[in-house]
């Protein structure tokens, strides 16, 4: 088997910067698989990294925290329509903008991962200072590694052989800190082989400060049509489900399923405890009404072990689109979280790892056959579906 090839594309401490480059099999003398890598940089300073692996296609925004931007399988968008036309530059991203609220300027992205400091609405938190005083400090909606360029990227491509396909791997290190503040690292890694319907992404976040660091992440994951259409349903296996707010209450008979694109919608959440099997891996499927399309979030509750559903069935023009959302905990106020015992905690210099796989699914018989694994999972436990926000999922201060 022919050796690994890496590209360096960004190295802040090397002043490393390509523009742009293609890559090919042919560039490694390797048989023709459809596979290509792509970097381009748009005028406005965002870099966009194209993977297709013959099949599948998915673009990474190194510019963006290393988001997952759009992609396709088979002619399938994998993809969202957000009202905001990105990728946008984080500089033109004003987080504290309308109450905190102004992550949304930027949100388009397939996966936006949130935190890691904090994810969830905006509000306040309690930290002590550089002085050791408690300090009020204002947290914006789910928190800056979004909106942070990576300092290192690569490409990598890992020749197959008679017995597995070429791996393609997209990597970045992406920083988040500040004097007196929190410091994290984060080492992301994007990954298909040739002619697969699945995208790997496996994350490892590191506590750099000297002192013990709570850490929230959430992978937000957003889909629209032709996964998403009137009809459709989120396909898992719970042990308990609970509406967020008076909101959710009003759908709940029909939490699982999904309206075509209404005009005026207000968006409806819904906390899950889903089930796992032995060794902690568990999935969630959104299938489309017909039942012959779905996209299949595979992870495992240990890393990852709050699951939210986002329902935001609004007209194409304000964002038709739903989110499933694995996470370390749930995305309400970082108190609250920390009051419920969910933050994770890292010592000085210890990390915590988190991977996700997104399947595509373009067969009837792929989607029954997801269908059954969950029916299967879900005999674990019976689901208790609650009728009303129960305190501990929902802040009812």
């Amino acid at each position: 088997m022919a050796e690994a090839k890496t590209w360096v594309l960004t190295d802040a401490d090397t002043r490393t910067w390509v523009e742009s480059i293609e890559i090919g099999p042919a560039d490694l003398g390797l048989p023709d698989e459809g596979w290509s890598i792509r970097k381009t940089t748009l005028r406005g300073g965002v870099d966009i990294i194209e993977v297709h692996n013959g099949a599948l296609s998915f673009s990474v925004l190194p510019t963006r925290g290393m988001g997952i931007w759009k992609g396709a399988y088979k002619g399938l968008d994998v993809a969202w329509n957000s009202p905001v036309k990105g990728p946008v530059h984080p500089a033109l991203v004003d987080l504290q903008d309308r109450g905190g609220l102004g992550w949304l300027g930027g949100f388009d992205e397939v996966v936006a991962r949130c935190g890691l400091d904090s994810t969830g609405a905006p509000g306040t938190d309690v930290v002590p200072n550089n002085m050791g005083v408690p300090t009020e400090v204002a947290l914006t909606l789910h928190g800056k590694i979004a909106n942070i360029p990576a300092r290192r990227v690569e490409v990598q491509v890992i020749p197959g052989d008679a017995t597995a396909p070429t791996e393609l791997v997209v990597t970045g290190e992406v920083h988040e800190a500040g004097l007196f503040c929190p410091q994290y690292r984060l080492l992301a890694r994007a990954s298909t082989t040739a002619g697969s319907n699945v995208l790997r992404i496996e994350d490892e976040v590191r506590n750099e400060k000297a002192i013990d660091a709570e850490m929230e992440l959430l992978y937000h994951c957003n889909f629209g049509p032709p996964f998403l259409d009137d009809g459709a349903a989120l396909e898992v296996a719970a042990r308990e489900v609970a509406p967020r707010d008076a909101r959710a209450v009003e759908g709940l008979a029909a939490y699982q399923t999904y309206l075509g694109p209404t005009a005026g919608y207000v968006e409806q959440v819904y906390w899950y405890d889903l089930l796992a099997r032995e060794d902690g891996q568990t999935l969630a499927m959104l299938r489309n009404a017909a039942a012959d399309k779905g996209l299949v979030l595979r992870f495992d509750k240990g890393q990852l072990p709050a699951f939210t559903q986002w329902k935001n069935t609004a007209s194409v023009a304000d964002g038709y689109v739903t989110g499933l959302e694995p996470a370390t905990d749930y995305p309400n106020g970082k108190a609250f979280e920390r009051a419920q015992g969910r933050l994770a905690t890292m010592g000085p210099g210890e990390s915590r790892r988190s991977e996700l796989a997104i399947e595509v699914l373009d067969e009837a018989a792929a989607v029954a056959a997801v269908q059954a694994e969950i029916a299967q999972l879900q005999q674990r436990a019976e689901r208790q579906v609650h009728s009303a926000p129960i305190a501990k999922y929902s802040d009812m201060g």
